[in-house]
């Protein structure tokens, strides 16, 4: 079970109602979510993440609008001042001393993961948050050494993913979340020329050549998503339309890899696995729709229960015995 999101600054949320780990504050309740996820008898993790020029917004079910100062908002920062939509704040261009304390804070966060006793951690670096803002092209537009070429847009989350794996015990899992690709092809200049031709987004020829970059600095394994850095992006969502992302880059880059998105069926879980396309399938909206689903599916796949004690009267094998012995003698 990986818990959701969580800022490694205060500047690193993306709403005011984010979880954080930016300071040692948080520790004590962190640790009793970890203490009894491990009292269930599961393995707990939680995301480490800066959302970047996503940050300072309301929370999406209050309404989809930057927080202003005046409500306790604050300045968004990114590899590059280009907002994300019109409605977004313009982020400021994080210096070299910045992209420093980006550094650092995810070493803290991690630390701080490790005191609280989680298993696992893994470092957001998609969904257009400030790591994925620094792969991108379309979010990057230095010209240090932070930008340009795909070494210098991989810089910042290869420092990171260095730092956090030092400070993270060997022994235990390190995994890294990607956008696969942005969904964005190189396409004319706005200006309309011919001789121009806009940027395209990161590729998922790129993020093979990442993941094996990861893998030799010590990543367990790949989260492989994609989109979400330009709300412009025809992504074609179907069911299990990011397996096939999973699967090359388990392939090519020879690093175990999750598949995520549109996976809602048992089945369709189990198939995923057994026809070798990824090593873990991870769900968080059909959990959120069916909080009961590792029950669910495993009835559905013939595999042994685990029902909670409290909730025992409705296990399937309990309810048969139950009728059984309450049936009207015939």
């Amino acid at each position: 079970m990986m818990l959701e999101a969580s800022a490694v600054l205060p500047e690193g949320r993306i709403t005011p109602d984010d979880l954080g780990i930016y300071k040692d504050d948080h520790i004590h309740c962190l640790k009793r979510i970890a203490d009894f996820i491990h009292s269930q008898g599961v393995r707990a993790g939680i995301q480490l993440a800066h959302a970047g020029r996503k940050a300072s917004m309301a929370s999406p079910f209050i309404g989809d609008r930057l927080v202003s100062p005046s409500e306790g908002g604050w300045q968004p920062v990114a590899p590059s001042p280009i907002a994300f939509a019109p409605h977004y704040g313009i982020p400021k261009a994080l210096d070299k001393p910045g992209i420093a304390s980006i550094v650092e804070a995810f070493t803290q966060a991690a630390q701080r993961a490790l005191a609280a006793g989680f298993d696992f951690v893994e470092i957001h670096g998609a969904h257009g948050y400030l790591l994925h803002e620094f792969l991108s092209p379309l979010s990057n537009q230095r010209t240090d050494n932070y930008g340009g070429s795909f070494e210098n847009r991989a810089r910042l989350l290869l420092e990171v993913v260095d730092a956090v794996r030092a400070a993270w015990p060997s022994h235990l899992p390190l995994f890294v979340r990607i956008s696969a690709t942005d969904w964005v092809e190189p396409g004319p200049s706005g200006d309309g020329s011919s001789s121009q031709r806009s940027p395209g987004g990161w590729s998922v020829d790129e993020s093979v050549t990442l993941a094996g970059l990861l893998r030799s600095r010590g990543v367990d394994l790949i989260d492989v998503s994609s989109g979400g850095l330009v709300p412009h992006a025809k992504i074609p969502v179907a069911p299990a339309f990011q397996v096939p992302f999973a699967a090359r880059i388990r392939a090519e880059a020879a690093i175990p890899t999750a598949a995520v998105g549109m996976i809602t069926d048992p089945h369709q879980a189990d198939a995923i696995i057994a026809e070798g396309r990824a090593d873990m399938v991870f769900l968080a909206r059909e959990m959120l729709r069916d909080p009961y689903w590792p029950l669910h599916a495993a009835i559905a796949l013939g595999a042994a229960e685990s029902w909670p004690v409290q909730y025992l009267r409705a296990a399937p094998a309990h309810s048969e015995a139950r009728s059984a012995i309450t049936r009207p003698i015939e």
